[in-house]
């Protein structure tokens, strides 16, 4: 279904039925991240899978400002509020993590339970903030000059996603397919407007997070385990669990223990 927020036609899928669950996907993902998961999921939650701007069939505006972490934020809300959800669990993946951990920042009360999937609160200094600001320009740059499927060739090869190339070739295949189906525009201005360099640290406000909070890291992802060793000790009610023979994807890498993990947080009373 489309969804006008904010005078941004976003494309959103629902499924199942219980207690409401946005799901936000990865940087060059979409929705389709999280739709195999229904199946599950949709036992215990209702859940609502937009595409982030930038990405899928939702728009993907020339205004680099459009794309800011708490504009997306704010698109979120409105879109619970046209859905008339009062409060929802929220999972996010990568960037989709660090939209998820700024939602509940910024909105609390509307957060029951927040799950993030190798996600970060940002960079801590401005000097690595400029710095990473730098690398994702050019990045973008790259994009806008080469074209996606020449982005999408270097992207699935950097070292973040090595421990990809062990899933079966159907898999890497369709994940590669996928990411070809974005708006080459909307993923260069989501890297500018919306990457870890641009948005605010969030590190001196993990503690105003009062949810329950499960954060999930590959063994694999030693750096996505160092961040998480660090958000687990700032925050109130923050639990982590570390999934072996798992990279940064866990939810492709160990899908089914993924899976479990998450149905067995919601179910916590």
């Amino acid at each position: 279904m489309k969804v006008n927020i904010n005078d941004l036609n976003v494309h959103v899928e629902l499924c199942g039925e219980g207690f409401p669950l946005l799901l936000l996907h990865g940087f060059t993902g979409d929705s389709s991240t999280w739709t195999p998961f229904c199946p599950t999921w949709g036992k215990h939650s209702k859940l609502i899978i937009p595409d982030i701007i930038g990405h899928g069939e939702t728009e993907s505006p020339l205004d680099v400002n459009r794309y800011k972490i708490e504009s997306a934020a704010k698109d979120l809300l409105k879109l619970l509020d046209e859905l008339e959800i009062e409060q929802t669990d929220l999972l996010g993946y990568s960037m989709g993590g660090r939209l998820a951990l700024t939602f509940a920042i910024l909105y609390p009360e509307r957060v029951r339970k927040l799950i993030l999937e190798s996600a970060s609160p940002g960079l801590k200094t401005e000097e690595e903030r400029i710095q990473r600001c730098m690398k994702d320009g050019e990045l973008a740059n790259f994009i806008n000059n080469q074209g996606i499927l020449a982005f999408v060739n270097y992207w699935g090869g950097i070292p973040l996603f090595l421990t990809m190339k062990n899933l079966p070739e159907p898999t890497q295949e369709s994940i590669r397919e996928q990411r070809l189906t974005n708006n080459p525009k909307g993923l260069a201005n989501s890297l500018i407007g919306m990457g870890t360099g641009s948005q605010p640290s969030w590190w001196e406000k993990l503690n105003l997070v009062k949810c329950e909070v499960l954060l999930l890291t590959g063994r694999l992802d030693e750096k996505f385990c160092r961040i998480a060793e660090r958000m687990q000790k700032d925050m109130k009610k923050a639990s982590w669990i570390v999934i072996k023979d798992s990279g940064h994807a866990i939810h492709v890498e160990q899908k089914e223990k993924f899976d479990t993990i998450v149905s067995d947080f919601l179910s916590l009373n």
